[in-house]
């Protein structure tokens, strides 16, 4: 199987890890196929819009989702290591507030799959590293939105030790998951 799908705590939530070829020169791997993807979801999902950001380390993206229309994200890191968080936001659902996180880097190259009705976030481990993610919804500004890194409700332990997140403005701001929009 050129797709090895793992469950995290979280059900909807998937650790992807491709079948990679590595020689002495280097190595291969496939990063997207839509047929392979889908059957290995069991779902169709459609990607309309690749992402990439590159960041320092100590710096901390996030919780960040979009509400109307929701979106999915497949999230990889092509440069470095973070460490990368999903936590659901469906209040219907029996893991609501729960959270997942795992090492995504260039060299495990795993793949995380946040479904719609996720907040997601990450921390930067390495000194620098490059986080690429394909997102199922075309960005929208006035329905995105930023719950609190450190919400304790929601509780993530995140690996800091001693050292001070960088924030964005944006998520400075962010809210409490009790009194953030979520999705029913």
């Amino acid at each position: 199987m050129p797709l090895e799908v793992k469950p995290t705590a979280l059900p909807d939530v998937l650790l992807l890890q491709p079948r990679v070829f590595g020689d002495d020169r280097g190595f291969f791997m496939e990063v997207w196929n839509e047929r392979v993807f889908n059957d290995s979801l069991g779902a169709q999902v459609r990607f309309v819009q690749d992402n990439h950001s590159r960041s320092s380390r100590g710096v901390l993206r996030g919780l960040h989702y979009q509400l109307n229309p929701p979106q999915g994200k497949l999230v990889r890191v092509a440069v470095g290591s973070v460490f990368d968080v999903a936590v659901d936001i469906r209040r219907s659902s029996a893991t609501f507030g729960r959270w997942v996180g795992c090492e995504l880097s260039a060299a495990n190259k795993s793949q995380l799959w946040v479904p719609p009705g996720f907040a997601h976030g990450f921390l930067v481990l390495s000194e620098v590293a490059d986080v690429l993610y394909k997102a199922t919804t075309f960005y929208d500004a006035p329905s995105d939105r930023s719950i609190r890194w450190d919400d304790p409700d929601i509780g993530i332990e995140w690996p800091l030790g001693e050292i001070e997140p960088t924030l964005s403005a944006k998520d400075m701001k962010g809210v409490p998951l009790a009194s953030a929009d979520v999705f029913e």
